[in-house]
Order: structure tokens, then sequence, then C-alpha cells
């Protein structure tokens, strides 16, 4: 019996740990693959508070070692299925099942891809998923932004900031994003819209060096010279092994505020598979930190 089972071995996951372990719980993590989440894709990290430069890589290892020294408990276990019995919790893998007081949903979110050759050999090589994270990377050259939301155009903005040239590609005439976010790129002259275009293909040897894409009503291809794309058409949530028993939106992120309470009392979440605004490294690592306090706050009241 744990006092708190975590679902996730991410940025927010290990935060959780870390805050449950200090707080003298016992703590399972289950994790379905290598322990860190997306982060450790990101070769460096230069937002995150009181770091000033680290590798996605070694932020991840020094969190897990952290949670490791602390006591925590990891096993690389697929979750399948949570089941709850009054105020006992079931947490069922292919392999096993474990019985907790608590839940910490840290599943994350993963980007939905453009589905193209060569995406993943490129990611990290001038193929990104987070303006925010990477940008500074290509200050002074020429990159694209592939989206039409609010991220695709918040993405745009800020990269134009920094770089020479910004592509805005996008398969309609129109953005699905606020006006006022279309409006304020307008008004950007090293912003360049193409429009009605797919990106088709990603070019370069070892690194990106250019975009190929297609336009959508006469079928003609062109060539933008790019050093990079930030691919932005949106994100998935990992909620699909609770969708039956917590609340979640129309796009599959699970109903949470700040304290990151769920529906289904004892169950918590944390990270980028809840419902958020802002999705960061540092937005991730605070809700774990409150997730886990919650659930002990939630042990000391039953």
């Amino acid at each position: 019996m744990y006092d708190i089972i975590i679902v996730g071995a991410g940025p927010a996951g290990l935060s959780a740990a870390v805050y449950g372990l200090r707080a003298g719980k016992s703590v399972l993590l289950l994790e379905k693959e290598s322990y860190g989440g997306q982060i450790i894709n990101t070769p460096e990290i230069e937002n995150y508070p009181g770091i000033k430069k680290i590798s996605g890589y070694e932020f991840a290892e020094n969190l897990y070692q952290q949670a490791v020294d602390l006591g925590a408990e990891i096993v690389f276990e697929a979750v399948t299925a949570i089941e709850t019995e009054e105020d006992i919790k079931k947490v069922f893998t292919a392999q096993n099942e474990y019985l907790c007081k608590t839940v910490i949903l840290a599943t994350g979110a993963t980007h939905r891809k453009l589905g193209i050759e060569r995406e993943e050999e490129l990611a990290g090589k001038g193929v990104s998923y987070c303006a925010t994270c990477d940008g500074m990377f290509f200050k002074g050259k020429d990159v694209a932004v592939a989206g039409g939301g609010n991220t695709a155009l918040q993405d745009a903005l800020f990269l134009s900031n920094y770089c020479r040239k910004v592509y805005l590609i996008h398969r309609r005439e129109e953005f699905r994003g606020e006006k006022r976010l279309e409006a304020a790129l307008r008004e950007k002259d090293n912003i360049e819209f193409v429009l009605n275009c797919q990106v088709t293909a990603l070019n370069g040897e070892k690194t990106l060096t250019s975009v190929t894409v297609r336009d959508k009503n006469t079928e003609k291809e062109k060539e933008l010279s790019v050093s990079g794309i930030f691919i932005a058409v949106g994100q998935e949530p990992q909620s699909q092994i609770v969708q039956n028993m917590i609340d979640t939106d129309e796009g599959g992120y699970i109903i949470s505020g700040e304290e990151c309470y769920t529906n289904c009392s004892g169950i918590f979440t944390a990270g980028d598979c809840r419902t958020k605004s802002i999705r960061q490294l540092a937005t991730a690592v605070s809700d774990g930190a409150v997730a886990a306090l919650k659930a002990c706050e939630y042990m000391e009241m039953c």
C-alpha cells in the first residue's frame, strides 16, 4: 500500500515525487517509457529560473536522481486502468496491480505532428515544437511556423522579435486564432503569410535547411529556405486511461484548477495533461509540487 502513486515520470511527476517524499510519504512512480518526458529532447534549456543553461536530458537526469535519492520507487510499466474502492485506489498495469491512498496523474501531452517524412529524424535539428523553448537558438535566422491557431500566431509573434524572417504557413485562407493576434502579425514587416499551403517535405542532410510547401489550390510546390520550423498544430493529452472516470474537456485535457484537484476524490493531476493556459517546464514542476502537497493534505483529512 503506497501513500501516493504517480502516473508519469516527466518533470511534473518527478517533482510530485520529490515533494511527496519530503513530506514523509511512500511514493511509487509508474512510467510507460523513459523518465524525463518531452524535455529530454530539448538540447538546451535557458528559461528555467535559477539555471542559466542546461540540457533537457541533464535536467531530467538531475530531477530523477533527486527523487531516487529521497527513496522514490520507479517502475517502468504502462498503466492500463485505475479503480477506486472507498478510500483505496487500484492502479493496474499489464503486469501488476498496485494499491494506494492517492493518485497523481502526470501523464503529460504529446505534440501533434505533421506526419511527414524525416520529422522525427530532424527533431532538435531544426524541427521544434516549442518556440519559447528553442526560439533563441535561431536569432537572426529565417524560420517557419506551421499552424493557424493561437499557439501558431503567438509563436510567430514571439519569433519575429529575434529572427530575421518568419514564414507563417497555414493550410487554410483564414487563421483560427484570435483576430487581435492576426492584426499584430500584419503589422510586422518580417512576417510573411503562406496561406492555403501545406508542408510536404523537410530538407537538409544533418540539419534543416529548407521546407517544401504545396499550394492546395494550384498544387504547385515551392521551397522556403529556413533554419528551423516550429510546428504548432496542437497537442494530444495522454488521458485515455481515465477518460471514463475523470472529467475532461472536449480536447481530452483533465479538468482541474490551480490546486490540481480532479472530480474524483483522492485523484489529482499535474502538468501538461490538465486544463491550463500555459504549458512550460516551470509550470509542470510547479503543478507537481502543488499536487503532492494537496495529496498529503487529503490523506491527513481522511
